[in-house]
């Protein structure tokens, strides 16, 4: 699959779509954490003494650890799929790839954020984003 470039204008465009995308990402990785604590919680107390759980509650913390990450992986691709790259599933970091100059750079967006303003090099990351302004 070829690389969809963006440029500032069509990222911004996109943020209606992309934005409860990204929320919907970055809750659906809270859930998935949330699930898999629970999951090891009760693997630990099995472990140590049986602590009254029966063995199907742990396959059934397992099922949603399961469907957790199958909705956080969907999220993922759709977002993928519109050509987006995720950087951070946690704070709902994503980068739109641009040009700039005939060069690949990353224009940068995170949850939160009223408008895609950053951008910043492939090897750059978020520590290295700049004002779009000087794009």
């Amino acid at each position: 699959m070829e690389l969809r470039h963006f440029t500032p204008a069509e990222a911004n465009d996109a943020l209606p779509q992309v934005r409860p995308l990204v929320e919907s990402m970055v809750a659906a990785k809270r859930a998935l954490d949330q699930a898999q604590e629970r999951r090891d919680e009760a693997a630990r107390s099995i472990a140590g003494n049986g602590g009254g759980i029966p063995p199907h509650e742990l396959a059934a913390l397992q099922d949603e650890v399961g469907r957790r990450a199958d909705e956080l992986a969907g999220i993922v691709t759709e977002l993928q799929e519109l050509g987006i790259l995720v950087k951070d599933l946690d704070a709902g970091l994503v980068d739109f790839p641009c040009r700039r100059e005939g060069e690949d750079v990353l224009l940068c967006w995170r949850l939160g954020e009223e408008e895609v303003s950053f951008w910043h090099g492939l090897e750059g990351g978020f520590a290295g984003r700049r004002p779009i302004d000087e794009l």
